[in-house]
Protein backbone atom coordinates (compact mmCIF):
# COMPACT_ATOMS: atom_id res chain seq x y z
CA UNK A 1 0.00 0.00 0.00
CA UNK A 2 1.18 3.66 -0.71
CA UNK A 3 -0.08 6.16 1.25
CA UNK A 4 -0.02 10.20 0.85
CA UNK A 5 0.49 12.28 3.62
CA UNK A 6 0.04 15.64 3.87
CA UNK A 7 1.71 17.98 6.81
CA UNK A 8 1.24 21.52 8.28
CA UNK A 9 2.43 24.08 10.60
CA UNK A 10 5.12 22.32 12.54
CA UNK A 11 5.40 19.17 10.93
CA UNK A 12 7.61 19.88 8.57
CA UNK A 13 9.35 16.51 8.08
CA UNK A 14 7.87 13.32 9.72
CA UNK A 15 9.37 11.31 13.06
CA UNK A 16 10.06 7.88 12.34
CA UNK A 17 9.97 7.99 8.92
CA UNK A 18 12.95 6.58 6.62
CA UNK A 19 12.73 8.70 3.86
CA UNK A 20 14.87 9.21 0.78
CA UNK A 21 16.12 12.26 -0.05
CA UNK A 22 13.13 15.01 -1.39
CA UNK A 23 12.77 15.70 -5.02
CA UNK A 24 10.91 18.36 -6.93
CA UNK A 25 8.42 16.90 -9.50
CA UNK A 26 6.56 18.72 -12.23
CA UNK A 27 2.84 18.44 -12.55
CA UNK A 28 0.52 20.14 -14.64
CA UNK A 29 -0.42 22.72 -12.17
CA UNK A 30 3.34 23.34 -10.89
CA UNK A 31 6.05 21.96 -9.02
CA UNK A 32 5.99 20.02 -5.75
CA UNK A 33 8.69 18.84 -3.56
CA UNK A 34 7.77 15.16 -2.97
CA UNK A 35 9.80 12.76 -0.22
CA UNK A 36 9.22 9.21 -0.70
CA UNK A 37 10.10 6.63 2.31
CA UNK A 38 8.50 3.92 4.46
CA UNK A 39 6.84 4.20 7.58
CA UNK A 40 4.99 1.69 9.50
CA UNK A 41 4.96 -1.29 6.91
CA UNK A 42 3.92 1.24 3.80
CA UNK A 43 5.01 2.62 1.31
CA UNK A 44 4.63 6.59 1.96
CA UNK A 45 4.94 10.05 -0.12
CA UNK A 46 5.19 13.11 1.80
CA UNK A 47 4.01 16.49 0.97
CA UNK A 48 4.97 19.19 3.56
CA UNK A 49 2.10 22.06 2.61
CA UNK A 50 4.23 25.17 3.83
CA UNK A 51 8.18 23.40 3.24
CA UNK A 52 10.30 23.57 6.19
CA UNK A 53 11.03 26.99 7.80
CA UNK A 54 7.06 27.45 6.85
CA UNK A 55 8.75 28.94 3.47
CA UNK A 56 4.91 29.26 2.37
CA UNK A 57 1.75 30.86 4.28
CA UNK A 58 -1.22 29.49 3.29
CA UNK A 59 -1.89 31.91 0.65
CA UNK A 60 1.46 30.40 -0.99
CA UNK A 61 0.26 26.53 -0.76
CA UNK A 62 -0.39 25.15 -3.84
CA UNK A 63 -2.71 22.84 -3.66
CA UNK A 64 -3.87 21.48 -7.11
CA UNK A 65 0.06 20.53 -7.44
CA UNK A 66 0.15 18.73 -4.11
CA UNK A 67 -2.74 16.67 -5.13
CA UNK A 68 -1.70 16.22 -8.61
CA UNK A 69 1.68 14.93 -7.24
CA UNK A 70 0.07 12.48 -4.60
CA UNK A 71 -1.98 11.17 -7.73
CA UNK A 72 0.22 10.79 -10.19
CA UNK A 73 2.79 8.87 -7.45
CA UNK A 74 0.10 6.10 -7.16
CA UNK A 75 -1.11 6.21 -3.87
CA UNK A 76 -3.94 4.99 -3.03
CA UNK A 77 -5.30 7.85 0.17
CA UNK A 78 -3.75 10.79 1.96
CA UNK A 79 -3.93 11.43 5.09
CA UNK A 80 -3.63 15.08 6.32
CA UNK A 81 -2.93 16.80 9.27
CA UNK A 82 -4.05 20.37 10.55
CA UNK A 83 -3.09 22.74 13.54
CA UNK A 84 -6.57 24.21 14.19
CA UNK A 85 -8.42 27.21 16.41
CA UNK A 86 -11.57 25.77 18.03
CA UNK A 87 -14.74 27.12 17.38
CA UNK A 88 -16.39 24.69 19.62
CA UNK A 89 -15.55 25.83 23.02
CA UNK A 90 -15.72 22.15 24.26
CA UNK A 91 -12.99 20.55 22.51
CA UNK A 92 -9.78 20.96 24.93
CA UNK A 93 -6.51 22.40 23.43
CA UNK A 94 -4.09 19.89 22.67
CA UNK A 95 -6.44 16.78 21.48
CA UNK A 96 -7.43 15.85 18.04
CA UNK A 97 -10.70 16.20 15.85
CA UNK A 98 -11.05 12.87 12.99
CA UNK A 99 -13.17 15.46 11.13
CA UNK A 100 -16.18 14.06 9.38
CA UNK A 101 -18.09 17.23 7.73
CA UNK A 102 -16.75 20.02 5.68
CA UNK A 103 -17.72 23.83 5.35
CA UNK A 104 -16.13 25.96 2.94
CA UNK A 105 -18.71 27.66 0.85
CA UNK A 106 -16.40 30.40 -1.41
CA UNK A 107 -14.64 26.66 -3.11
CA UNK A 108 -12.04 29.23 -4.35
CA UNK A 109 -7.91 28.75 -4.40
CA UNK A 110 -5.69 31.06 -2.20
CA UNK A 111 -5.58 33.10 -5.60
CA UNK A 112 -9.53 33.41 -6.01
CA UNK A 113 -9.77 30.79 -8.60
CA UNK A 114 -12.25 28.14 -8.72
CA UNK A 115 -11.09 24.90 -6.54
CA UNK A 116 -10.87 22.05 -9.64
CA UNK A 117 -8.94 20.12 -11.34
CA UNK A 118 -10.98 20.27 -14.37
CA UNK A 119 -9.55 23.79 -15.53
CA UNK A 120 -10.55 23.27 -19.36
CA UNK A 121 -13.81 22.81 -21.04
CA UNK A 122 -14.07 19.50 -22.54
CA UNK A 123 -11.40 18.13 -20.46
CA UNK A 124 -11.69 14.14 -20.50
CA UNK A 125 -12.90 13.05 -16.95
CA UNK A 126 -14.28 16.47 -16.35
CA UNK A 127 -17.18 15.71 -14.12
CA UNK A 128 -18.68 17.25 -10.28
CA UNK A 129 -17.83 15.54 -7.73
CA UNK A 130 -21.07 14.70 -5.51
CA UNK A 131 -20.49 14.01 -1.48
CA UNK A 132 -21.22 10.80 -0.23
CA UNK A 133 -19.57 12.13 2.43
CA UNK A 134 -16.00 14.77 2.13
CA UNK A 135 -13.83 12.51 4.02
CA UNK A 136 -13.10 8.18 3.54
CA UNK A 137 -14.94 6.20 6.52
CA UNK A 138 -12.07 4.33 6.14
CA UNK A 139 -8.92 6.41 6.58
CA UNK A 140 -10.97 8.28 9.93
CA UNK A 141 -11.32 4.60 11.84
CA UNK A 142 -7.63 4.15 11.05
CA UNK A 143 -7.05 7.66 12.52
CA UNK A 144 -9.26 7.13 15.46
CA UNK A 145 -7.39 3.81 16.31
CA UNK A 146 -3.71 5.47 15.78
CA UNK A 147 -5.09 7.86 18.19
CA UNK A 148 -6.41 4.97 20.73
CA UNK A 149 -2.69 3.10 20.11
CA UNK A 150 -1.15 6.36 20.93
CA UNK A 151 -3.63 7.40 24.09
CA UNK A 152 -4.07 10.72 22.47
CA UNK A 153 -7.80 12.19 23.29
CA UNK A 154 -9.52 12.41 19.81
CA UNK A 155 -13.19 13.31 18.86
CA UNK A 156 -15.23 11.36 16.70
CA UNK A 157 -16.66 13.29 13.68
CA UNK A 158 -16.27 16.97 13.99
CA UNK A 159 -17.01 19.50 10.93
CA UNK A 160 -13.59 21.67 9.41
CA UNK A 161 -14.07 25.00 8.41
CA UNK A 162 -12.06 26.19 6.06
CA UNK A 163 -11.37 30.25 6.33
CA UNK A 164 -8.92 32.08 4.04
CA UNK A 165 -5.70 32.85 5.07
CA UNK A 166 -3.22 34.17 6.13
CA UNK A 167 -5.15 36.63 8.57
CA UNK A 168 -6.90 35.26 11.47
CA UNK A 169 -10.90 35.38 11.62
CA UNK A 170 -12.61 38.50 13.85
CA UNK A 171 -15.19 37.27 16.30
CA UNK A 172 -18.10 38.25 14.11
CA UNK A 173 -16.70 35.38 11.55
CA UNK A 174 -16.61 33.00 14.12
CA UNK A 175 -19.57 33.73 15.23
CA UNK A 176 -20.89 32.70 11.77
CA UNK A 177 -18.90 29.61 11.71
CA UNK A 178 -20.08 28.41 14.98
CA UNK A 179 -23.81 29.13 13.75
CA UNK A 180 -23.18 26.53 11.12
CA UNK A 181 -21.93 23.98 13.26
CA UNK A 182 -18.09 24.30 12.60
CA UNK A 183 -15.85 22.60 14.80
CA UNK A 184 -12.49 24.00 14.28
CA UNK A 185 -10.91 26.18 11.74
CA UNK A 186 -7.85 26.19 9.80
CA UNK A 187 -6.49 27.96 5.84
CA UNK A 188 -5.76 24.67 4.12
CA UNK A 189 -8.12 21.77 4.31
CA UNK A 190 -10.79 22.80 2.15
CA UNK A 191 -9.21 22.84 -1.07
CA UNK A 192 -7.32 19.37 -0.26
CA UNK A 193 -10.41 18.10 0.52
CA UNK A 194 -12.18 18.86 -2.77
CA UNK A 195 -9.22 18.47 -5.25
CA UNK A 196 -8.64 14.74 -3.88
CA UNK A 197 -11.93 14.22 -4.16
CA UNK A 198 -12.18 15.00 -7.55
CA UNK A 199 -8.84 12.99 -7.96
CA UNK A 200 -10.08 9.92 -6.41
CA UNK A 201 -8.10 9.40 -3.73
CA UNK A 202 -9.67 8.88 -0.58
CA UNK A 203 -8.88 11.35 2.19
CA UNK A 204 -9.24 12.11 5.57
CA UNK A 205 -8.31 15.24 7.56
CA UNK A 206 -6.92 15.10 11.15
CA UNK A 207 -6.85 18.77 13.73
CA UNK A 208 -4.82 19.26 16.58
CA UNK A 209 -6.43 22.54 17.86
CA UNK A 210 -4.02 24.76 19.36
CA UNK A 211 -6.01 27.68 20.51
CA UNK A 212 -9.61 28.76 20.48
CA UNK A 213 -10.63 31.00 17.86
CA UNK A 214 -11.56 34.62 18.30
CA UNK A 215 -14.28 35.15 20.36
CA UNK A 216 -14.98 31.85 21.69
CA UNK A 217 -13.56 32.69 25.26
CA UNK A 218 -13.22 36.33 27.02
CA UNK A 219 -9.73 36.00 26.63
CA UNK A 220 -7.93 34.70 24.05
CA UNK A 221 -5.19 31.61 24.11
CA UNK A 222 -2.17 33.31 25.09
CA UNK A 223 0.61 33.05 21.92
CA UNK A 224 2.76 31.62 24.39
CA UNK A 225 0.64 28.78 24.76
CA UNK A 226 -0.42 28.85 20.85
CA UNK A 227 3.66 28.09 19.97
CA UNK A 228 4.00 25.05 22.63
CA UNK A 229 1.09 23.68 21.54
CA UNK A 230 2.17 23.73 17.76
CA UNK A 231 5.40 21.92 19.13
CA UNK A 232 3.52 19.74 21.09
CA UNK A 233 1.46 18.55 17.74
CA UNK A 234 4.50 17.14 16.42
CA UNK A 235 4.90 13.97 18.57
CA UNK A 236 1.34 13.84 18.99
CA UNK A 237 0.49 14.21 15.03
CA UNK A 238 3.36 11.61 14.38
CA UNK A 239 2.09 8.67 16.22
CA UNK A 240 -1.47 8.84 15.59
CA UNK A 241 -0.21 8.60 11.71
CA UNK A 242 1.92 6.31 12.25
CA UNK A 243 -0.61 4.04 14.29
CA UNK A 244 -2.91 4.48 11.35
CA UNK A 245 -0.58 3.77 8.81
CA UNK A 246 -0.46 0.31 10.43
CA UNK A 247 -3.78 -0.20 10.68
CA UNK A 248 -4.19 0.22 7.27
CA UNK A 249 -1.85 -2.00 6.30
CA UNK A 250 -3.16 -4.26 8.41
CA UNK A 251 -6.39 -3.92 7.15
CA UNK A 252 -8.23 -4.13 3.62
CA UNK A 253 -6.16 -4.22 0.26
CA UNK A 254 -8.08 -1.55 -1.48
CA UNK A 255 -10.03 1.33 -0.15
CA UNK A 256 -13.26 2.78 -2.01
CA UNK A 257 -13.78 5.89 -3.08
CA UNK A 258 -15.32 8.66 -1.08
CA UNK A 259 -18.42 10.01 -2.76
CA UNK A 260 -19.02 9.56 -6.62
CA UNK A 261 -18.80 11.84 -9.89
CA UNK A 262 -20.92 12.67 -12.69
CA UNK A 263 -18.80 12.16 -15.44
CA UNK A 264 -19.19 14.16 -18.60
CA UNK A 265 -16.95 12.91 -20.69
Amino acid sequence: MRIGIITGSGTYALPGFAAEAAQEVVTEFGPVTLTHGALAGADIVHVSRHLPGHARLSNHVTHQANICALRDAGVDAILAVTVCGAVDPTVPLGTLVAFDDLHFLSNRLPDGSLCTLHTEPGRPGRAHWVYGGPFSPELRAALLHGAAEGGFEIRDGGCYGHVDGPRFNTAAEIRSLASVGVTAVSQTGGPETVLAGEAGVPYALLGYATDYANGVHDEATPVEELVRLIEASKAVLAGTLTAAVAQLVAGPAALPRVGSEIVMG
